[in-house]
């Protein structure tokens, strides 16, 4: 990989790929862990959504105004260092006019000064945590991918806090798990509702007992509703281990979010439980989101996922951009993209100007179990919209 090159000029030789000529294809860059993580089946959900994304904006024919669309896929193997080099390889060499990814926060985090440095644009996706369009993001960073805060606000919304809700929060250490309950106990402020106890425990943690005492125990005298918060994404199980350490013996119960299909089997075992999520196919009635369904049950046997959307969203906004720029430079598009809305498998989003991240409406559910179904269904409770969510202004440019 041919990282000297950043030792020249970047604004001169690296701001406008070689795109000017019609039937020149427009180059973006997957860049995602396919290896290496429990995490890839996010990566391959997002990679196959922007796939179906771009097919289905451009009518099938993979071309904008006459240029087609060329789409190099690049892995982090989920190391930050990785990721970086990748980066800079698809900007410098593969001469790429955007990318999207990455798919830990973590990583993700590590890219963000490469796009600075080759003034080229990074479409952040699936990557959640809310400091990617933060004070140490830059005005080349958009984010397609909904954030901690909405996480934790429609969570919150679910939850229908008042001053009778005590809850203690469990979560991963690490920028995902420590901005979403951040952002969670910025949502109960003025609702009444009090955060007694926060635990963190690394990525990986098999064994929750000790961390399951500390909870119950800080929740288990208090005169109300209490509810232990889980934010987890990776393995380990830390619900179902709570859950069979029998929460409801001191009328503990467990709220969470949704997540992929794969593992929502595991969450019959939480019938009635309330949350908040980013996206489930039967939930959105739309135009996009009905082909994205048909499509992916007669390619795939399956219904699209959680990060399938999230991929599909990436590539509408991709190809919205490339239609409604006045030109391919860099600052064209980044003019055309602040404030552009388009629409999604789960309705409108729009990149707001002040940090790029895009608003974008959540899912309050509640688990329901058919035994017809071999997952729990998160059926809707109603669809909470941008304007109800207060999401913090990460990065002023």
């Amino acid at each position: 990989m041919k990282r000297a090159l950043a030792a020249f000029s970047v604004a001169a030789s690296f701001a406008v790929p070689a795109v000017a000529q019609d039937g020149d294809p427009v180059k973006i860059a997957l860049i995602h862990g396919m290896s290496g993580s429990a995490l890839e089946a996010f990566s391959k959900q997002t990679q196959t959504g922007f796939e179906m994304g771009i097919e289905y904006a451009t009518d099938g024919s993979m071309a904008v105004d006459g240029h087609p669309i060329e789409i190099i896929k690049k892995d982090t193997q989920f190391k930050p260092d990785v990721a970086r080099a990748a980066l800079a390889e698809a900007y410098a060499d593969d001469e790429v006019l955007i990318a999207v990814g990455a798919t830990s926060s973590g990583v993700t985090t590590g890219m963000l000064p490469i796009a600075a440095e080759y003034e080229r644009i990074l479409i952040v996706e699936p990557a959640v945590a809310d400091s990617l369009t933060g004070p140490d993001s830059n005005r080349y960073v958009f984010k397609t991918s909904r954030n901690s805060s909405m996480d934790m606000q429609a969570q919150a919304l679910a939850l229908q806090p008042d001053e009778d809700l005590y809850v203690a929060t469990l979560a991963e250490d690490y920028a995902f798990g420590r901005d979403g309950i951040e952002a969670f106990k910025r949502a109960l402020d003025g609702t009444g509702a009090t955060v007694v106890a926060e635990e963190y425990a690394p990525q990986g943690t098999a064994d929750f007992t000790a961390v399951g005492e500390r909870l119950f125990n800080a929740l288990k005298d208090k005169e109300g509703r209490k509810v232990i918060l889980v934010y987890w994404a990776g393995g380990g199980d830390a619900p179902g281990k709570l859950q069979s350490m029998d929460p409801g013996r001191f009328d503990i119960e467990l709220s969470m979010g949704g997540h992929i299909l794969p593992v929502l089997p595991t969450y019959k075992r939480f019938p009635g439980l309330e949350g908040a999520v980013y996206y489930y196919y039967e939930a959105f009635d739309n135009e996009i989101n009905d082909w994205l369904v048909k499509e992916h049950m007669d390619r795939f046997g399956t219904p699209p996922d959680f990060f399938t959307a999230g991929g599909m969203a990436s590539a509408l906004a991709v190809v919205k951009a490339l239609r409604e720029t006045p030109s391919l430079d860099t600052e064209d598009l980044i003019a055309t993209m602040e404030g552009m809305s388009w629409d999604t498998p789960k309705g409108e989003m729009t990149f707001r100007p002040e940090d790029h991240q895009a608003l974008q409406s959540m899912l309050h559910f509640k688990i329901r179990v058919d035994d017809d179904v071999e997952w729990a269904i998160p059926e809707k409770v109603r669809i909470i919209e941008p304007e109800e969510m207060d999401i913090p202004v990460g990065r002023e440019n």
